[in-house]
């Protein structure tokens, strides 16, 4: 298995955590699992919405673009393109950025925790870290 396959796989497991608080924030589901922190005050927070949109709707399509990008990167055409593995990593980089802010929020704003999104927050980094492993062991084409 690739390091690109492995980005998928947790790229897809974010998908999963993004749409469950995607169907709670849109009142699909009643309430949150949350044996950890307070899940619903985050949820139902001021800063649970960003640019118009649920911030779990941003996690959705966000996971979606990065599992389609690993997952296209693993065919043969992409297997070794420094370009398709800096993407990642500047994709990546972008959610722990993102992902950053949000715990921030939590903290020291909301003055709560999602498990939830601790999830999604620590899937981010280990995507990040192995992204940026796999870009600088792939070969600079000449």
């Amino acid at each position: 298995m690739t390091r690109r396959m492995v980005v998928a796989m947790l790229a897809l497991a974010g998908i999963f955590v993004a749409t469950y608080l995607l169907l709670y924030k849109l009142g699909m589901i009643g309430h949150l699992s949350c044996s950890i922190g307070s899940c619903e005050t985050v949820n139902t927070s001021k800063w649970a919405t960003f640019l118009g949109m649920p911030v779990a709707a941003w996690g959705v399509a966000f996971y979606v673009v990065l599992f389609v990008l690993a997952l296209v990167s693993t065919g043969e055409r992409y297997a070794e393109s420094k370009g398709m593995a800096q993407i990642l990593v500047v994709l990546a980089a972008t959610g722990v950025l993102f992902s950053g802010w949000l715990t921030y929020l939590e903290l020291f704003r909301i003055h709560a925790i999602c498990q939830w999104c601790v999830t999604s927050a620590v899937l981010i980094a280990i995507i990040f870290v192995i992204s940026l492993l796999e870009m600088r062991e792939t070969p600079a084409v000449v």
